[in-house]
């Protein structure tokens, strides 16, 4: 409101610009989906580093692909993911008794069995006590410590308040009287023994059923505020992945298809069955499996399953190049590979890339490098406007950020003003892309539009509480072919 006029003088009034920024949203967040010895089921686990997958999750593990495809996601460029564990219900909880104090791992899995509680009362004061996570095999090292702990439930340091919800090894920790328990190192499978039951991977029917349960509406994934990518490692159950296209589809997410470890040349077209439904353009699939060292088995090298590094070559095309850039060709090295499961010619490559197989291949000079962008939706044969994988995630990206940055229009007048400020929030983010090089044109006429006008909002739509907002933008392609065209100079010949 403008100030109140009362004697003569100059008065400064600020005026709101109507300008909101519209900041570009994350476009390689990860989530890996896989069984491992321990880490939470119930959430998935953000991590920047393969450190911290260690940390959480006891690192790699023989029996399972998933830190191996986590590793490889790091090794090859990736930041940014979530992990999240998949155990089978016959998995149990390793628990001690201390005293009153119930105590209980937290985590389901015989990972506990190799950990104990330390409880030390404090030599002044016999109603404060410390509470240590030690490790007998590693002469009783000390990995977590909490101190000047009490059992008065109105304290400060009142045990469960300082402990649930901040230790790496302890789930919530409960007790049923104030009394203060004596000095004890109780192992923590002192009650109950920690198990990690049946070890299922991605062909097995529980493993598949618990995926699809977590990424079911209202499960674990629409916990996770944003995700790019999505990798289940050695996934290929035809009906699974139907279902994950689905969910990754209204998540505005994109999921990383493996081959089967086996499949063939000859043979992977015909795996595609029932991996190329309707919602199939929010995914890709690469072949073959990759050959790279196991740390497990002194490095003798075996086949593990892409997603792992093209994923990590996502990431990385991402950060160097942009979302709207093929993460293919000679800049798709894939780091820390020793070859291919398969190794093939131009020919069978030329078999596959049509029918919408994303090969790996071994060149001369440039090694070990991704060969295929093409969507689960990009068969020739199918015409579809998706058929490329960097037009799917830019448009993805497009929607997710357009989303994210137009919540503030929710509830304000709608009228001419309010079209006029969208248009100009919306028409600045897609400028600022355009002087990337992230569409086609050398204009921005030609290169996107924003339309929000009374054409697109009609009387009736303004009744019903609805503005509609038309956004369209021109998107690279790949050079997916490049044709040279030579011809001899015959001469001066006279005319």
């Amino acid at each position: 409101m403008p100030p109140v006029l009362l004697q003569p003088g100059v008065y400064i009034e600020e005026i709101p610009s109507g300008v909101r920024t519209i900041t570009g949203v994350a476009t390689s967040i990860t989530l890996f989906v896989g069984w491992a010895p321990r880490g939470p089921t119930d959430r998935a686990v953000r991590l920047t580093s393969f450190a911290d997958y260690q940390r959480a999750y006891n690192g790699l593990d023989p029996r399972s692909l998933l830190g191996y495809a986590v590793r490889h996601f790091y090794d090859n460029g990736g930041a940014d993911a979530y992990v999240l564990r998949i155990a089978d219900a016959s998995a149990v909880t390793a628990i001690c008794d201390i005293g009153d104090l119930h105590i209980p791992a937290s985590s389901a899995g015989a990972w506990a069995n190799q950990y104990s509680v330390r409880l030390e009362r404090r030599p002044d004061d016999a109603t404060r006590f410390s509470i240590s996570i030690i490790q007998p095999s590693a002469n009783n090292a000390v990995l977590e410590t909490f101190t000047n702990l009490s059992m008065t439930r109105t304290d400060p340091r009142f045990v469960l308040a300082v402990i649930n919800g901040r230790s790496a090894f302890i789930d919530r920790l409960t007790t049923s009287s104030e009394t203060t328990p004596g000095n004890a190192t109780v192992a923590l499978n002192a009650t109950t023994n920690g198990v990690d039951g049946t070890v299922i991977g991605p062909a097995d029917g529980a493993f598949q059923t618990a995926l699809t349960t977590a990424f079911d509406v209202g499960g674990v994934i629409d916990r996770i505020d944003l995700v790019n990518i999505v990798c289940v490692p050695g996934l290929t159950h035809a009906a699974t992945i139907a279902t994950l296209q689905r969910r990754v589809h209204d998540r505005r997410a994109f999921l990383i298809v493996d081959c089967d470890e086996l499949d063939t040349v000859s043979g992977v077209v015909a795996t595609l069955t029932g991996k190329t439904g309707s919602e199939a353009e929010n995914s890709a699939l690469f072949f073959p499996w990759v050959q790279a060292p196991d740390p497990l088995q002194q490095n003798a090298v075996r086949a593990f399953p892409p997603c792992g590094f093209m994923a990590g070559i996502f990431a990385r095309t991402d950060a160097t190049r942009g979302v709207w850039k093929a993460p293919a060709g000679t800049e798709a090295s894939l780091t820390g590979a020793a070859g291919l499961a398969i190794t093939m010619s131009d020919a069978e490559n030329g078999q596959l890339n049509p029918h919408a197989v994303n090969c790996l291949r071994t060149l001369p000079v440039y090694g070990t490098v991704g060969w295929g962008a093409r969507t689960l939706d990009g068969d020739d044969a199918r015409g579809s406007e998706w058929k490329y994988v960097p037009v799917r995630r830019m448009a993805l990206f497009l929607e997710e950020s357009l989303y994210r940055g137009t919540q503030w229009v929710v509830f304000e007048p709608n009228d001419e003003p309010l079209w006029a400020q969208i248009r100009l929030n919306i028409g600045a983010f897609l400028q600022g892309l355009f002087r990337q090089g992230a569409f086609q044109g050398t204009t921005p006429r030609q290169a996107y539009f924003v339309k929000c006008d009374r054409e697109t909002t009609t009387q009736a739509d303004i009744n019903l509480g609805i503005v509609n907002i038309f956004v369209g933008f021109a998107p690279l392609k790949p050079a997916e072919f490049v044709v040279l065209k030579i011809q001899q100079i015959a001469g001066d010949l006279a005319t």
